[in-house]
């Protein structure tokens, strides 16, 4: 399983109560955070304001995997360098190992680390999506359902073998 959160920016009529500002990616508005088999499929989804940390995510996340898949069926994890020795600790805490993917220092720019760019690529797919670009839910738990919803979408497409035409290909 790989964890990754996203920061997004909110729409004008989203509560101030339920945003914050990212102070590390300068975005005001939510974070999504997911947790994403190797495959491909979504196992947990976390909304929370922009300003709460990645740990803060994590833990939410590693909750909702144990919830979602029972203890002991995920027994290990991956995360970038924004996760904290509190996630790891969490996961040793429910039963998953938690392992911080280092990044080469001397690569610039956005590099795609082994078995992680599953989780950006889920991102990806999820900006496919207008209403999931920018967060217009007033509460975080709607916007946890529009990312199941558009992902239970894009995997019918995947077992179905056709695709959409996009704006993109017409």
């Amino acid at each position: 399983m790989v964890l990754d959160t996203q920061s997004l920016h909110a729409a004008a009529g989203v509560p101030a109560a339920t945003t914050g500002r990212d102070a590390h990616r300068k975005v005001p508005g939510r974070k999504r955070g997911l947790a994403v088999d190797v495959l491909g499929p979504v196992i947990a989804v976390v909304v929370l304001a922009a300003s709460a940390h990645d740990n803060t995510a994590g833990i939410a996340l590693l909750d909702g995997v144990v919830e979602a898949t029972g203890p002991g069926a995920v027994k290990k994890a991956m995360v970038d360098q924004g996760f904290k020795a509190a996630v790891v600790k969490h996961g040793a805490k429910v039963g998953i190992e938690v392992e911080v993917v280092l990044r080469n220092p001397g690569e610039a720019g956005f590099v795609s680390q082994p078995k992680r760019w599953v989780v950006e690529q889920v991102n990806g797919i999820l900006m496919l999506f207008r209403r999931l670009a920018r967060d217009y839910e007033h509460q975080p738990s709607s916007s946890v359902s529009r990312v199941y919803w558009a992902i239970s979408d894009r995997m019918s497409q995947m077992l179905a073998g056709t695709s959409t035409p996009t704006w993109r290909y017409a």
